[in-house]
C-alpha cells in the first residue's frame, strides 16, 4: 500500500489505497504472520509518528487499542466505504474479544456505511464469526498472497459474510491453490517500497483469468515497484485497468457517493 506517512491513519482519513473511501483505526499495531509482512508498509509509519509525537502512536508498532475511537463511523453521517484497521489486524491475538465485538457493535449500528474487514488471522476470524454481527454491509476478507496462504480462503468461507473478499498484495506468486468458490471480490497487487519483491505479471493474469471463471470481482491496485509502484491508471494489464468491485447486497449502501461497483 501507498499511504502518507504525515497522515495519522486512526482519525478516518483518507489515504493512497484505491479500492476504499476511508481508513477507520481503532486499533493499530502488529507482528509479523505470514511472507507477505516481509515490507510491511504500517510499520515504518507508526514508527515515524510515534517519533513525531502523534498520541496514537505513543506504543509505536506494537498492538495497541483505542477505545476513544471506536465509535468514530456514528459520527460520519455521509456513506463512507471503509476499510478497517488498515494499520493494524484487527484478529490479531492481542487484539481483546471484547475490543473486537465493540467495533463490530458500531459498524453494525452505523449502518449508512460498507465495511471491508480485513485479516491475515484467518484461524480467529472464523472461530470468532459465529458470534459476531454480518449484516450486508460489514465485508469479511483475508490476505492471500502466495499458495501457502491460500487455505485462508477456505477458513474465509466459514464467516456468514454477505460479502467475501482476498487481498492479494502483496501478490508473491502464481496463486494455484487459490478457491474462488464463494469469493465476491479479489484486490490484488505488486509490493512497493524500497525493499520491494517485484510481481511477475503472469501472477496478475493467472489471478485475473481464475476471477473471470469464478465470476469473482477483480481489482489490480498497482503492478508494484521502487519508486513508482505503478498504481492508478498505470496498472494496466495487457492494455487495461481492472477496477471491478462487488456490487453490495440490496441496502441503502447502494446510494455511496462516488464509488462505481461495476467492471
Amino acid at each position: 500500500f501507498a499511504v502518507d506517512c504525515r497522515q495519522a491513519k486512526v482519525m478516518g482519513q483518507r489515504g493512497g489505497i484505491e479500492w476504499t473511501g476511508v481508513t477507520w483505526n481503532p486499533v493499530t499495531g502488529c507482528t509479523p504472520h505470514s511472507a507477505g509482512c516481509a515490507n510491511c508498509y504500517a510499520r515504518p509509519i507508526a514508527l515515524r509518528l510515534q517519533a513525531d509525537g502523534q498520541p496514537n502512536y505513543r506504543n509505536g508498532f506494537a498492538v495497541t487499542c483505542h477505545p476513544h475511537l471506536v465509535e468514530q463511523p456514528l459520527h460520519w453521517r455521509r456513506p463512507r466505504l471503509v476499510f478497517v484497521c488498515s494499520m493494524a489486524d484487527l484478529f490479531h491475538d492481542e487484539v481483546p474479544e471484547a475490543h473486537i465485538r465493540a467495533i463490530f457493535e458500531v459498524m453494525r449500528r452505523a449502518d449508512q456505511h460498507v465495511y471491508q474487514v480485513l485479516t491475515k488471522r484467518a484461524e480467529r476470524l472464523a472461530a470468532l464469526a459465529p458470534s459476531l454481527p454480518w449484516p450486508a454491509h460489514i465485508w469479511a476478507g483475508v490476505t492471500v498472497e502466495r499458495n501457502d496462504t491460500a487455505y485462508r480462503a477456505d477458513l474465509l468461507r466459514q464467516v456468514p459474510a454477505a460479502r467475501r473478499w482476498l487481498s492479494c498484495e502483496p501478490l508473491l506468486g502464481r496463486l494455484t491453490e487459490l478457491d474462488l468458490t464463494g469469493i465476491d471480490w479479489v484486490a490484488a497487487g505488486g509490493e512497493s517500497g524500497p525493499r520491494c519483491r517485484p510481481m511477475d505479471l503472469d501472477w496478475a493474469r493467472w489471478l485475473r483469468d481464475a476471477c473471470a471463471e469464478a465470476g469473482t470481482a477483480y481489482f489490480l491496485k498497482q503492478l508494484g515497484g521502487w519508486p513508482d509502484k505503478r498504481g492508478g491508471e498505470r496498472a494496466v494489464l495487457d492494455g487495461r485497468r481492472h477496477a471491478a468491485r462487488p456490487m453490495p447486497v440490496p441496502t441503502r449502501q447502494l446510494a455511496l457517493p462516488g464509488l462505481d461497483f461495476d467492471d
